[in-house]
């Protein structure tokens, strides 16, 4: 994973996802964000990061919506807007895919306990 962010275009795609995981990223729209070949960038992203980009791009969004999910400031409506699906259903699905469980038990079950602790 040093190696990906060392990497003067691997690198700059990963920040591109980073900075940016709502938009609609295609193999082929990083690729022309680093001036690469759609096949290039696909075989060193993939040698350099371990996984193929949209599955890396799909992996950083349920991390981030985990993480705001955690936080418990933002509407499900919004976590899904801002991880780049334009749906709640959408959203919903493919965070239970990833995450094993739905974003609403996810953000309970992250919550710390309000029962007493007994002594």
């Amino acid at each position: 994973w040093l190696a990906a962010l060392a990497d003067p275009q691997i690198g700059r795609a990963l920040a591109f996802v980073h900075r940016s995981p709502e938009r609609g990223w295609t193999v082929q729209d990083l690729a022309h964000e680093v001036a690469m070949s759609r096949s290039a960038f696909a075989a060193r992203f993939t040698r350099l990061v371990g996984e193929p980009p949209l599955h890396y791009v799909t992996r950083w969004r349920m991390q981030k919506a985990a993480s705001l999910l955690r936080e418990g400031t933002s509407t499900i409506a919004q976590i899904a807007e801002s991880v780049g699906y334009d749906s709640e259903a959408a959203f919903s699905k493919a965070f239970k895919r990833a995450m094993g469980s739905a974003p609403g038990a996810y953000r309970r079950a992250s919550r710390p306990s309000t029962l007493p602790v007994a002594a």
